[in-house]
């Protein structure tokens, strides 16, 4: 097996950009390691300098990131890049350098009464080095983003993005070599078994985003260096409206979350589940959200294609099971093009009524598609939710306090948006992260910094204490200070 790497030190670029071995990956996280015991933990004007030429890196290539995501997509529109990738990017770096500074201060914490006039405190070490597996479907974001973490931490990076997008691993790869030495950050470049071999390496602590399916084999794999994990996965993220809430808005927003990315996101809305009453009203003010968004498919630079044939098959698979087995399958097509020369674009598709034993709703979607199922009252949609996989995301409309209180206390999630769709990931503020199929662990802001850093307890003895009396050999003295600090009733 051959793995092709792209070294950030352009002295070193041809014998290094040529295929090398299995053994060569490893050689690579070993100098990073090694690198680290010599140098130590990185300053906190070391970390912001960092972060600080990856902006401006960002921001000077947003063009080319732009279009080499695009060709990779077939089309992606130049406007979702720039919100969904580039702009989340600058904020999280900026946020980190922000606050780093009081990331990384230690914490003081108050010991046990019996153990006065000791003191203690929390100290952030960098765990050292972290790889990151990133997907394709927001395959710079989803790159960076970690990378923001795992430096503003002090850590050392391996990254390996996705062979489903090419242009932009390479564009990375290419960034990354002008800004960082091999033994600080370095982009590794492959297919599956370069993914397989980068996930059994022994890092101090491996991020990895995609699929539930495939998360399965990198713990697997990863349990054999014992190496903590992070795990951002997917899963169906369900949107609840609530009796009496405004249709068109709740329409709109669950449109528009389903739609970004041509549905191709982590925490889209997956399915709907709305009154019984009103199923008729959801359909119609969807088609004319729809409409409003998207008037024509074909050309529109704003509507995104789906990635890959293989991707397209699978959502056709997916509509012609649901017709099968007597679901309603309602294209909306505003224009009422064709898609034979349209770059892998699908024309969004509600399914009415679905069942369990079809697959659009055995799976996560990915795509354009939106299930739409009723409930007759509030605790037949939270059962729903409940007898189901803990989704990535849940969306809940309402405007009345106490449902919403019955929602966040009887559902769990990884996250929530109240009455839109989304935008919990956007805040820096807050974890990030899954719960039980949908992933583990967190990361965004503060959390991030906490995921990659090694939080170390330290006790400071005083020179006056009392610990002498619990040596052997026990006398009577020690059995009195026990019973007194054990107590009783």
């Amino acid at each position: 097996m051959t793995i092709a790497v792209l070294h950030p030190n352009a002295k070193r670029n041809a014998a290094t950009h040529s295929p090398i071995t299995a053994e060569r990956l490893k050689a690579l996280l070993d100098a990073q390691k090694q690198a680290y015991r010599e140098a130590g933990a990185p300053s906190a004007e070391q970390r912001r300098a960092n972060l600080q030429k990856l902006l401006r890196s960002v921001l000077a290539m947003q063009d080319r990131i732009a279009d080499a995501i695009s060709q990779d997509f077939g089309h992606r529109s130049d406007v979702e890049t720039r919100m969904a990738e580039i702009f989340t990017t600058v904020e999280s770096i900026r946020h980190a350098r922000r606050n780093l500074k009081g990331w990384m201060k230690p914490e003081r914490h108050a010991v046990n009464l019996a153990f006065l006039p000791a003191r203690a405190k929390v100290l952030k070490q960098p765990l050292g080095t972290v790889g990151v597996i990133s997907p394709w479907n927001y395959p710079f974001y989803l790159a960076i983003d970690p990378l923001v973490g795992a430096l503003a931490a002090g850590n050392r990076v391996m990254i390996k993005p996705s062979e489903f997008t090419p242009k932009t691993s390479a564009l990375l790869a290419e960034m990354i070599e002008g800004l960082f030495e091999p033994e600080e950050v370095v982009v590794v470049q492959g297919g599956q078994e370069v993914g397989e071999q980068f996930s059994r390496l022994p890092f101090d602590h491996l991020l990895f985003t995609g699929a539930t399916k495939v998360g399965h084999h990198v713990m697997r794999a990863a349990a054999e260096n014992l190496t903590p994990v992070t795990l951002e996965l997917g899963g169906k993220s369900p949107a609840i409206v609530a009796p009496g809430y405004a249709m068109d808005r709740a329409a709109g927003s669950i449109v528009a979350g389903k739609m970004l990315n041509a549905g191709q996101t982590c925490i889209a809305p997956d399915y709907v589940l709305v009154p019984e009453s009103n199923l008729d009203s959801f359909v119609a003010h969807a088609r004319q959200k729809m409409a409003g968004m998207y008037p024509n498919l074909a050309a529109n630079p704003d509507y995104t294609s789906v990635m890959g044939d293989r991707n397209y098959a699978r959502l056709r698979a997916h509509l012609d099971d649901a017709a099968e087995k007597g679901a309603q399958v309602v294209t909306i097509n505003p224009a009422g093009e064709g898609f034979e020369n349209s770059a892998g674009k699908m024309a969004p598709t509600l399914v009415l009524q679905p069942t369990d034993g079809m697959t659009v709703m055995q799976e996560e979607i990915f795509g354009p598609i939106l299930p739409v199922l009723t409930y007759r009252d509030l605790g037949e949609a939270i059962d729903y939710v409940n007898d189901h996989d803990r989704p990535l995301a849940l969306y809940y409309f309402d405007t009345d306090g106490r449902r919403i209180d019955r929602i966040l206390k009887e559902t769990i999630s990884g996250g929530v948006t109240v009455n839109d769709t989304l935008f919990h990931i956007a805040q820096d503020n807050l974890p990030f992260g899954g719960v039980g199929a949908s992933g583990m662990g967190h990361y965004h802001g503060r959390d991030g910094f906490d995921t990659f850093t090694k939080r170390k307890s330290v006790f400071y003895q005083s020179r006056l204490n009392g610990a002498g009396l619990l040596h052997p050999p026990y006398g009577r003295l020690v059995r009195t200070l026990l019973k007194t600090l054990i107590g009783g009733r």
